[in-house]
């Protein structure tokens, strides 16, 4: 197939780029390179897939080196005219959207990155998607859609009407706009609720990265609510395995759904909703102890009460992952943190 994949630069994005290339994918990434982050830890993502930063201008293509069937492109989703003339020349079969202005803190601060990047630049690409014929749109959604939801663990089938930040809300928004064009004009589209993703790549804005980078330095860590926190922590690797088992089978319409009592995850339209979580809550002083167990050392703490917009736990029920697609994540907390500080002391040249 051939996949328009955007946020290529980002850390799920490369990691799902870099699995379909190897499967025999032809693929398309297209990334803004935004300074939301490091962009050293973007760069060196696209790097790591043959993508030489040298070479990157806006809006042109470039190949990679490594491989034969992938080509990057720098651009912004807002950038309706640009990106229509991608899908004329480019014809893709499916689109994977995980690029978004991410981070529920930084919309505090920056709430019209948001508006522009997660709405504006939705709109266009379901506009897009629409006028293209594409056969499936899977979409990044997140699990901060549940909001002041308290009954764990989250559900699909639950209503998620009261975010608590501008990220949950535009990524809410995400949803009833993608209904709305599978809708009216019939096309598949799946959104996928991530459940704090993390491994090697992973965001620096994270905590896994934040408490890393902070215990190699001997500097002390900000732990929120008290160390009262719990996240459905979910390995890259499984989030990938997900994505790409949702993409390969597009939702079909289903005339027997009924708006009355039927599932909210689902439709009489070719929509759906899933969850991708561990399906097991990992306490955040635990998440701590498997860190400085890897490390070998003891965080200094510093504890502080809740932040505005975050949720003191998370926990996703998969159940609709595992009767639709038999997938479930596997890896563990300690296996997966191990894999990311292996890949943090190789990247940033530093030792335990």
């Amino acid at each position: 197939m051939k996949i328009l994949i955007t946020g290529t630069a980002g850390f799920i994005g490369f990691h799902l780029a870099e699995k379909l290339l190897k499967r025999g994918d032809q693929i398309v990434g297209l990334d803004s390179i935004n300074d939301y982050y490091d962009v050293n830890v973007k760069y060196g993502r696209l790097a790591k897939s043959g993508i030489d930063k040298d070479k990157i201008e806006y809006n042109q293509l470039v190949q990679s080196s490594v491989w034969p069937n992938y080509n990057f492109i720098k651009l912004n989703l807002e950038d309706r005219e640009n990106l229509e003339k991608l899908f004329d020349r480019q014809q893709f079969d499916r689109v994977i959207n995980l690029a978004a202005q991410a981070g529920v803190r930084y919309s505090l601060t920056n709430p019209y990155a948001y508006v522009e990047s997660n709405i504006v630049g939705f709109i266009n690409l379901l506009e897009c998607c629409r006028h293209h014929k594409i056969k499936h749109l899977t979409y990044a959604s997140s699990s901060s859609v549940y909001g002041l939801n308290k009954r764990q663990p989250f559900s699909t089938a639950d209503n998620v009407d009261h975010p608590v930040s501008l990220y949950a809300a535009s990524k809410k928004s995400n949803e009833l706009m993608a209904h709305t064009y599978s809708h009216l004009y019939g096309i598949p589209t799946t959104g996928l609720r991530f459940f704090t993703v993390y491994g090697p790549w992973g965001r620096p804005d994270m905590a896994l990265f934040l408490f890393t980078k902070a215990m190699l330095e001997n500097k002390p860590i900000d732990v929120f609510n008290h160390g009262n926190m719990q996240r459905d922590f979910t390995y890259i690797d499984d989030i990938v395995e997900g994505v790409i088992r949702v993409n390969d089978n597009a939702p079909k319409e289903n005339s027997n759904w009924d708006p009355d009592t039927g599932d909210a995850s689902g439709s009489s339209a070719p929509y759906r909703i899933y969850n991708i979580g561990n399906n097991n809550p990992v306490k955040l002083m635990d998440f701590i102890e498997a860190i400085e167990e890897k490390l070998g050392r003891t965080a200094e703490k510093n504890f502080l009460p809740l932040q505005p917009g975050d949720v003191p736990s998370t926990y996703a029920d998969v159940q609709g992952l595992i009767r639709d697609f038999d997938y479930k994540p596997q890896t563990t907390i300690q296996e997966g943190i191990n894999k990311f500080i292996d890949w943090y002391v190789d990247f940033f040249k530093v030792k335990i």
